[in-house]
């Protein structure tokens, strides 16, 4: 099974480093895990092909693509229904890596299908896919200190110790990737729960 993982975020330099694009954060990183590096596509997204892990005998292990949106986060859903339609993968084997206020901050979930929660780059995703069978990684990143808008909080820049944690937590999520890819998503989801 190939496992197409998209993550979320906005494009260009003002967005890299919030935590709105962790989604990016975390993919960029499992494509330098992986040997991977991104292409543009045509679906309007940046694309990498990687293998990871190992197979049987040391044969390369299970084929994943990854992909970062070159679209507002509130948009995520024309593109990312074209690459599962390019890539010949379904809602089963699509997974989502997304921001979450909602989820205490350095927290990591995954979700198969439900709702969005109010995260506009999901809702786009289930609108244009007809499904919400996908599963998701959710990013934990708190909620704001104090009355900071919500909208400040998720699109300011992370710099120093605060950059260095959310690079550490980016690196915890592509070992859920690595599971979720190399044994089976139920799997995956029970080890990383059970862990905290």
């Amino acid at each position: 099974m190939t496992w197409l993982v998209v993550g979320l975020g906005n494009p260009g330099q003002k967005y890299e480093r919030t935590r709105h694009s962790v989604g990016h954060l975390v993919v960029e990183a499992a494509a330098r895990r992986f040997g991977a590096s991104f292409k543009k596509h045509k679906a309007g997204a940046f694309v990498a092909t990687g293998r990871v892990g190992l197979g049987p005998g040391g044969a390369p292990g299970p084929k994943v693509i990854l992909a970062t949106l070159t679209c507002y986060m509130n948009v995520s859903g024309g593109p990312t229904s074209a690459l599962a339609k390019y890539f010949e993968v379904g809602p089963q084997e699509l997974l989502v890596v997304h921001d979450d206020l909602d989820l205490d901050e350095g927290r990591l979930r995954l979700k198969a299908g439900g709702g969005e929660g109010g995260h506009n780059g999901l809702k786009s995703i289930s609108k244009s896919l007809g499904s919400r069978d996908y599963a998701r990684l959710r990013v934990g990143i708190g909620r704001p200190p104090g009355r900071q808008d919500p909208a400040d909080y998720v699109l300011a820049q992370m710099a120093g110790k605060k950059l260095t944690e959310y690079e550490v937590l980016a690196q915890r999520a592509v070992d859920v990737i690595e599971d979720v890819v190399t044994t089976d998503f139920l799997g995956a989801q029970m080890r990383l729960h059970s862990n905290g």
